[in-house]
Formats: C-alpha cells, sequence, structure tokens
C-alpha cells in the first residue's frame, strides 16, 4: 500500500509537470502551494509541500519544485537524502533547493544554482518518522 500511495505522488507530479495546462492556483495540489520563503523573491514557478498519508497513522512529507526552465519538457528528479534519519530537507534548505540557509546562518536567502533551474524536483522525507514525515 506505501509503495502505491508513493507512485501515486510521483504520478500527480509528473502530470503536473506533463500538462500544458496545469494551472498552479487551481491544480489537484493548490491547498499545499508555497509561494514564498521569508528572504527569497515569489516564486514564479510551483511550489507545493504537504503529506501523503501512508496509513491512518503515518504519512510522508513531500516538496515537489517545478522546472523554473521548461516544465513539460525537463525531466523529473527524484530526491531521498541518506540515512535512515536524514531529512530530505537538507538537500532542499543546504544544497539545491530554490532557497537556502548557508553553513553557520540562520536566514534563508535565494539560490543561484537550484536542481530546478532545469529540472522538476520531488523531495520525499522517509520513512515516515523522518524530518516532517
Amino acid at each position: 500500500m506505501k509503495n502505491m500511495k508513493i507512485l501515486l505522488l510521483l504520478g500527480l507530479a509528473s502530470a503536473a509537470v506533463a500538462a500544458s495546462d496545469y494551472d498552479v492556483l487551481t491544480g489537484p495540489a493548490s491547498q499545499d502551494i508555497v509561494y514564498q520563503f521569508p528572504g527569497c523573491p515569489k516564486f514564479n514557478y510551483g511550489v507545493y509541500s504537504g503529506f501523503l498519508n501512508i496509513t491512518a497513522t503515518k504519512a510522508i512529507h513531500y516538496t515537489f519544485v517545478q522546472s523554473q526552465s521548461s516544465v513539460q519538457n525537463d525531466p523529473l528528479v527524484v530526491w531521498f537524502n541518506g540515512g535512515p534519519g536524514c531529512s530530505s530537507m537538507l538537500g532542499f534548505f543546504q544544497e539545491h533547493g530554490p532557497c537556502v540557509i548557508d553553513d553557520g546562518e540562520t536566514y534563508i536567502h535565494k539560490n543561484d544554482w537550484p536542481w530546478n533551474m532545469q529540472a522538476n524536483v520531488v523531495y520525499l522525507e522517509s520513512p515516515a518518522g523522518v524530518g516532517y514525515s
């Protein structure tokens, strides 16, 4: 069952990437849309953050960032940090997300070279109990 729900999330992300008329404000995950982080410009591409229920008591947190280049033509990258026990938000906020927190700093700022410049990226926190999951 867990694998089916993860495949469903990946399918929804792929559909969002493939749909030429997909509207990030009214699409299927509109309740999960993120417009901006403090210290970063407002996003002009889709950024989503929410939960995928695995069981009645477990959920996996995801963040989906659409490509800044070509949502429909760029690849879909799925990111899991190593572990077990390492949050995928580490990769998102300290390595290759659209906004980052540099080592030793306490504020978020725009990343000049995020992976979503030329890829759609899904960050999954797993297993349940890691990070926001």
